[in-house]
């Protein structure tokens, strides 16, 4: 599980590069990044051919990234947007009726569950990566973590946020909000939110 922390968050520190300076403030009405759903292993999807019954049907995407679809046969889904997938479905159909009209619906994201997590590493008991939770926040994933380690610099610890506008930093007072009582950086999460607690040196 650390191994998959520390990708994430590494992968998060390089994609912004272009946006290093480190905030101490959240913008409540900075907009976060939604991207296009990509359909992943796992989705169940209802697909409805127009006029075509007998070729509608509800099917769930395999492990190897393929769906099977009368006249069809095998067709890719993984990392295709359910419109992607039905403009692909679509083409192929009209080999076998005319002007086929398909429309894909994904009744189940199951593979979205990855990116609706919130994570923390670094100097805690227990790093983690959860299911995000509407009103979580910073106290909230901490605790759940099992709280600081001895050596932690809890009031270095750093809140990693993908945006609209590029990956942002923001600090994070962990030794205020639990010792003090200091709510002022006990942020409201988002998910794909990272939180990385560093160590002391000495």
């Amino acid at each position: 599980m650390i191994k998959t922390l520390l990708l994430t968050l590494a992968i998060y520190m390089l994609a912004g590069c272009s946006s290093t300076e480190l905030l101490h403030h959240i913008d409540s009405k900075e907009s976060i990044t939604t991207p296009e759903y990509k359909i992943g292993a796992g989705d169940q999807l209802s697909i409805n051919v127009w006029k075509n019954p007998e070729l509608s049907l509800s099917v769930t995407v395999r492990p190897d990234g393929k769906i099977s679809v009368p006249l069809v046969g095998d067709a890719q889904a993984v990392g295709l947007s359910a419109v992607a997938l039905a403009a692909e479905l679509s083409n192929d159909l009209t080999k076998f009726i005319r002007s086929p009209e398909v429309t894909v619906i994904v009744t189940s994201a199951m593979s979205a569950e990855f990116l609706s997590r919130v994570r923390i590493t670094g100097a805690v008991q227990t790093p983690l990566s959860i299911p995000y939770r509407e009103g979580m926040t910073v106290l909230d994933l901490l605790l759940q973590a099992g709280s600081l380690t001895p050596f932690a610099k809890g009031d270095s610890a750093i809140l990693y946020r993908k945006t609209d506008s590029g990956i942002k930093r923001y600090s994070i007072h962990m030794n205020g909000i639990i010792k003090k009582g200091d709510i002022s950086t006990n942020y409201e999460l988002s998910p794909s939110d990272i939180i990385i607690v560093p160590e002391s040196i000495f």
